[in-house]
C-alpha cells in the first residue's frame, strides 16, 4: 500500500497525468495515491478536432502533479469585490518538463452560488476559449463523441459550499499551458456578515503565488477579518491588509521557502485548505443604500435597531426509525439548545411523528422559563421508531395556528412559522409528494412560514424546497456530520429575530424598468434584502425608493434617494472595480430569481421563466442549470468530457460527509455554522467508467510514550510558540521546580487539572487539581480585560469535559469540547476540528490552532488563553494561560484568585514536601509532587511543582 503523503494547500489544484508515447501499452503510478499515468500508442491517421464540454459547474480549483514532471510555475487570484458582487479571475501557469506527452487535469473549487464566466486554456500561443450554449446543443457534442467510442467523464462532487470544475488536456515535452478561470457571485448576508471563500491548494511549491482581493464598499467597511485553515506564523508574515472606510485589500504572497511544510519537507507545501474573508458594512436605520453604475442601480435593505417581532413557532420534528442513533441525539441536542434561545415573547410547540404525529400541548405556549424547561426534557425523552409521516405532521401544526388565530391566541403583530426536520420520504399516511404539496399549500393558504430542513441525503430535496418556496419559507440541507446539531441552531438564529414583514420596494415608474423581485414577505435580523434593475433612457438627477413593511405594532414607510451622478463617479476606481459590474449583478440575481420562481411554478410558466434564464445566461456568457460551456481542444485529442453543475437533489444518495477530512490523495476542510473547510469527493479518472467521485477518511493516530523516573537537571520547560517568550522566574534549590524524562512505567504519573504561571512568585509553577468542584466553575473573571473563563472538570479524571472562554471585545465566545472547538461571534457559530491548522485574524483578537491541537487566544494587551486538546496520560480538555501579569487588579475566579494577593509561608522545618498557600485570606496546603506537564504536548514532561486541591 503507498503511504498516503500530507498534502498541501494553495490557491485550488491538482495535477493528474496520463503520458502517452509510442510502442507497447503499459501503465506506470504516480506518487501520490489514485494518481495514475498512462502509456497508450496513439491511434493511427486521427487528427480531427474534439470539443470538451463542461457543463454548468462551479468550484475553485485544483491541478494534480508528478512532482518534478508538471511544475505549477505562477498561480494568481485576482478577486474584486465590489458592492457585494465578486469577480474572480483564477490564472495558472504550467509547463511540461517531462520528455514525454503529458495529459494534465485542472481541477477546482468554487462557491456554490458562483456561476462560471470563462474558461481558457492557452497552449504555447494559442487560445482555445470557452463557449457557452445551451444545454442541449452542447449534450448533442457530447454524445456524438460518446457515439464515436471516445471517453467520456461526468464529474458532480460537491461540498457543503462548494463544488467541482475540471478539464484535461495534453500537453508536449516543454510545452507550457495556461489555464484561465474567472466566476462571479454576489455575496450574501448571513448573520450579519459576508464571506468570500477561496480554496487553496496547490499541492506543490509555487515560484510565483499570489492572492489579491479587492473590496470596494461605498456604505463603508464596518469590519473585515480573515481565517485560514492552513496558516502558520511564518505565512502569516506574506499576509498584508491594508483598509480604510470604503475600500480593503488583503494580499497573500508567500516565498517558495514560506511554503514549504518543513525543513525536512522542503519540496512539499503547506498549504492546503480555506481561506476566507469576512466583513460587513455600515448601516443605519434607513431606507438602505442605492448604488448606481453604468445605467443599472442596486438597492441594498438591512436596517439597523429595529425591535424584533414576537413569533409563534411551532417545531416538527422526524422521528422515524431512520433518525435513530446518532441524527436523533443531535436532533435532541440542538432542540434543547434552540428552546433555550426563544424569547420571552415568544409562543411554541413541539410536534413529532413518525407513522402518526402527536403534539407536546394540546395549544401554543409562552416560551416561559418553566414551559421551556418543560420542553426541553420532553425533547430529552424523543425516541426513533416507525415511518414517516410528514403531510399528517404539517397539517396538524397548521390546524395549531388556525386554531390559536380563531381563538385570539395569537399575539397582535406577531409572525407564525413552522420548522420541519425530516431525513426521509414519506413513507405513512399520505405518500405521494404532490398530493402533500397540495394539501400544505391549501391548509396554510400564505398565512404562516414554512421552513424544511433535510437531514442527510436520503431525503429528497427537491420535493422539501418545493414544500418550502410554496409557503413562503426556504429548504436547508443538513449534512450529517459530528456539528449536525450546530447546523440546526445556525438555522435556526437566521429565523429567530424577525423585524420586519409584508416587506415592499416601490421605485418611480418611468424612472426604472426590469427590476427584480420587489416584494418579500419576511426581513430577519443579520440578512438583507436585494433589489436590483435598469434605469430608463432619460436618466433621472435623482432616484428615490420608498420601502414599506410592517414592524410589530405599526406600519412603516422608509424613503431613500440617490444621486446618480455622484454615484457613478464613486464606481471609477480601476483596481477596485471591474467594468460593468452592476449590469452583471443584476442578470445573475434575475437569473437566481428565475430558477427559483421554476421550482413552484405550473409547466407552461415553468418553460416561459426558464426561457427567459436561458437566454440571460448566454447573453452574459454564465454557466447555469441551463447552459454548458464548450471547449474546443487541440488537434488529434480524442477525450470530451462533460461536467454538471450539481443540483441539490440530485446527491441524495451520495455518502458526503461534510466537514471532516475527505479524499484519495489530498487533505480538505469545509467553513461552516458548519465545520470549517470544504468537503468533496476527489474525482479519479477511469477509462471505462470516466470520472468517479471516490472519499476516504483517514485519521491518523499517535501514541504516547510514559514518561516517570527521578529528577533530572534543573532546566523550564521549553513550550510551543508564544509560550517559548515565557520569562521563567528565579527556581527554588533541589526539587522545587526540577524538570526530568521519565522512563516507562505501568502507572503513569498524570498531569494536574492546571499548572498556573504566577508572576513575580520564587515558585513558578503551581498545579491545580480540581477535585472538589462540582458542576459549570467560573475559572477566570476580569472585567478589565473583558475575558471570562468557565468550565467543567471531571473530578475523577482531573480534566475539562468543557471549557468556554467569552470576550467582550470582540463579543465572541469560544467552547472546547472533546470532539471540536466553537466559535460564535454574532449568533454565527463555526466549529473547528481539533488538530486543524486554523489562523483567523479579527479586530482585537487572533486565534490560532496547530496541529498539536493547541489552540491561542491573544491579542497585543491581553492574556493569552491556550486550549489543548491532550491526548497523553489523563487525556482530555487542558487549560493554559500566558501573559499573566497582563491580568487587572480586578481578576477573579477559582484560578483567577491566585492572581491576586497570593503568600507562600515559610517551608515547614519538619517536613519540607508541605507549605501554606496564603490567597485572599483563605489558607491552601500545597504539597510537593510529580506531576506531568502537558503545556509541550504529548508525552509530556515530568515535573515536582507544588500542588493544590480545591
Amino acid at each position: 500500500m503507498p503511504k498516503w503523503p500530507q498534502h498541501l494547500e494553495g490557491v485550488g489544484w491538482s495535477l493528474a497525468m496520463a503520458t502517452k508515447c509510442r510502442g507497447g501499452v503499459g501503465k506506470l503510478r504516480s506518487g501520490l495515491p489514485g494518481t495514475r499515468a498512462k502509456m497508450k500508442t496513439p491511434a493511427p491517421g486521427r487528427a480531427c478536432g474534439i470539443v470538451l464540454v463542461l457543463l454548468s459547474l462551479a468550484t475553485l480549483q485544483t491541478l494534480r502533479a508528478q512532482k518534478n514532471d508538471i511544475d505549477i510555475y505562477s498561480l494568481t487570484v485576482d478577486s474584486k469585490v465590489s458592492s457585494r458582487f465578486a469577480h474572480t479571475v483564477v490564472t495558472s501557469r504550467v509547463v511540461n518538463k517531462a520528455s514525454t506527452l503529458q495529459e494534465i487535469t485542472f481541477q477546482m473549487e468554487l462557491p456554490k452560488k458562483a456561476f462560471i464566466t470563462s474558461f481558457s486554456m492557452i497552449i504555447d500561443g494559442v487560445t482555445y476559449p470557452g463557449n457557452i450554449k445551451e444545454k442541449a446543443a452542447a449534450q448533442e457534442q457530447y454524445s456524438a463523441a460518446v457515439a464515436r467510442g471516445e471517453s467520456a467523464g461526468l464529474v458532480k462532487a460537491t461540498g457543503r459550499k462548494t463544488e467541482q470544475f475540471q478539464v484535461s488536456v495534453s500537453v508536449a515535452p516543454a510545452a507550457k499551458v495556461t489555464f484561465e478561470l474567472v466566476y462571479e457571485e454576489l455575496l450574501v448576508r448571513h448573520l450579519g456578515a459576508y464571506e468570500l471563500l477561496l480554496k487553496v491548494q496547490p499541492q506543490q511549491l509555487v515560484k510565483h503565488l499570489q492572492m489579491d482581493i479587492y473590496i470596494f464598499e461605498p456604505q463603508g467597511i464596518s469590519f473585515l477579518e480573515t481565517e485560514s485553515t492552513f496558516m502558520t506564523n511564518e505565512l502569516a508574515e506574506a499576509l498584508i491588509t491594508s483598509q480604510n472606510k470604503t475600500k480593503a485589500h488583503v494580499r497573500f504572497k508567500p516565498t517558495l521557502s514560506q511554503q514549504q511544510k518543513s525543513p525536512e519537507q522542503q519540496q512539499d507545501t503547506v498549504l492546503d485548505g480555506n481561506f476566507i474573508v469576512r466583513y460587513d458594512v455600515d448601516r443605519t436605520v434607513s431606507g438602505g443604500s442605492i448604488q448606481i453604475e453604468n445605467g443599472y442601480f442596486v438597492h441594498y435593505f438591512a436596517p439597523e435597531h429595529l425591535a424584533t417581532i414576537p413569533k409563534n413557532v411551532i417545531f416538527v420534528i422526524d422521528k422515524s426509525g431512520s433518525m435513530r442513533g446518532r441524527k436523533i441525539q443531535q436532533t435532541r441536542e440542538a432542540l434543547i439548545k434552540i428552546l433555550g434561545d426563544l424569547g420571552p415573547r415568544d409562543q411554541f410547540n413541539l410536534i413529532s411523528f413518525s407513522g402518526e404525529a402527536a403534539q407536546w400541548k394540546p395549544q401554543l405556549v409562552p416560551a416561559s422559563a418553566e414551559n421551556v424547561n418543560e420542553a426541553k426534557s420532553y425533547a430529552t425523552g424523543i425516541q426513533a421508531q416507525g415511518g414517516t409521516n410528514i403531510n399528517d405532521a404539517i397539517l396538524m401544526a397548521v390546524q395549531l395556528l388556525e386554531r390559536a388565530n380563531r381563538e385570539e391566541l395569537l399575539p397582535a403583530g406577531s409572525v407564525t412559522l413552522i420548522i420541519l426536520l425530516t431525513d426521509g420520504d414519506p413513507t405513512a399516511g399520505e405518500t405521494n409528494p404532490s398530493r402533500i404539496q397540495k394539501n400544505v399549500q391549501e391548509a396554510i393558504d400564505g398565512q404562516h412560514s414554512l421552513f424544511c430542513l433535510g437531514f442527510g441525503f436520503d431525503v429528497s430535496y427537491a420535493f422539501l424546497e418545493k414544500l418550502a418556496l410554496d409557503n413562503g419559507g426556504l429548504a436547508r440541507r443538513i449534512y450529517e456530520d459530528s456539528d449536525s446539531a450546530l447546523q440546526l441552531q445556525d438555522f435556526y438564529q437566521e429565523v429567530a429575530n424577525p423585524l420586519m414583514t409584508s416587506v415592499a420596494f416601490e421605485y418611480p415608474s418611468n424612472a426604472v424598468e426590469a427590476v427584480t423581485r420587489d416584494t418579500f414577505r419576511l426581513f430577519f435580523k443579520g440578512s438583507e434584502l436585494v433589489v436590483a434593475g435598469k434605469l430608463r433612457d432619460q436618466n433621472p438627477d435623482v432616484l428615490s425608493a420608498k420601502v414599506r413593511g410592517q414592524l410589530h405594532m405599526e406600519n412603516v414607510t422608509f424613503v431613500t434617494e440617490s444621486r446618480v451622478a455622484e454615484q457613478e463617479e464613486a464606481f471609477q476606481s480601476p483596481r477596485y472595480i471591474f467594468h460593468s459590474f452592476m449590469e452583471r449583478l443584476w442578470a445573475y440575481l434575475t437569473i437566481q430569481q428565475l430558477l427559483e420562481q421554476t421550482v413552484s411554478t405550473l409547466d407552461a410558466e415553468k418553460q416561459a421563466l426558464e426561457a427567459r434564464a436561458l437566454n440571460l445566461s448566454l447573453s452574459y456568457s454564465f454557466v447555469t442549470p441551463l447552459t454548458s460551456m464548450v471547449i474546443t481542444k487541440p488537434e488529434g485529442q480524442e477525450q470530451s468530457q462533460v461536467a454538471e453543475k450539481p443540483v441539490e437533489n440530485e446527491n441524495r444518495h451520495r455518502n458526503v460527509h461534510s466537514g471532516h477530512t475527505l479524499f484519495r490523495y489530498h487533505s480538505m476542510g469545509d467553513r461552516a455554522s458548519r465545520i470549517t473547510g470544504g468537503s468533496s469527493a476527489d474525482p479519479v479518472f477511469s477509462k471505462r467508467r470516466g470520472w468517479r467521485g471516490q472519499a476516504g477518511v483517514f485519521d491518523k493516530l499517535y501514541s504516547f510514550p510514559t514518561r516517570l523516573g527521578p529528577p533530572g537537571p534543573l532546566h523550564p520547560p521549553h513550550l510551543p510558540y508564544p509560550f517559548h517568550r515565557t520569562t521563567w522566574g528565579p527556581t527554588l534549590p533541589d526539587v522545587m521546580s526540577q524538570t526530568t524524562t521519565a522512563a516507562p512505567h505501568p502507572a503513569p504519573i498524570q498531569p494536574p487539572s492546571v499548572i498556573l504561571l504566577l508572576p513575580g512568585q520564587s515558585v513558578d509553577r503551581l498545579c491545580v487539581d480540581l477535585k472538589r468542584s462540582q458542576g459549570p466553575t467560573n475559572l477566570l473573571s476580569d472585567p478589565g480585560q473583558g475575558i471570562e473563563v468557565t468550565g467543567h472538570c471531571e473530578t475523577e479524571k482531573a480534566h475539562f469535559s468543557w471549557i468556554e472562554v467569552t470576550f467582550k471585545k470582540p463579543q465572541l465566545q469560544v467552547r472546547a469540547s472533546p470532539e471540536h472547538v466553537v466559535v460564535t461571534r454574532n449568533r454565527r457559530s463555526s466549529a473547528y476540528k481539533w488538530k486543524k491548522t486554523l489562523y483567523s485574524v479579527m479586530p482585537g483578537l487572533k486565534m490560532t490552532m496547530d496541529k498539536a491541537g493547541l489552540l491561542l487566544l491573544s491579542s497585543p494587551d491581553r492574556v493569552t488563553i491556550g486550549l489543548l486538546s491532550w491526548d497523553g496520560p489523563g487525556e482530555g480538555l487542558r487549560l493554559l494561560l500566558r501573559d499573566t501579569d497582563r491580568f487587572s487588579s480586578h481578576v477573579s475566579g477559582t484560578l483567577g484568585q491566585f492572581y491576586q494577593d497570593v503568600l507562600w509561608e515559610p517551608l515547614a522545618a519538619a517536613d519540607d514536601s508541605k507549605r501554606t498557600l496564603k490567597v485572599q485570606g483563605h489558607d491552601h496546603s500545597a504539597t510537593r509532587e510529580l506531576k506531568l506537564d502537558y503545556q509541550e504536548g504529548p508525552p509530556g514532561t515530568e515535573i515536582s511543582c507544588w500542588s493544590v486541591e480545591l
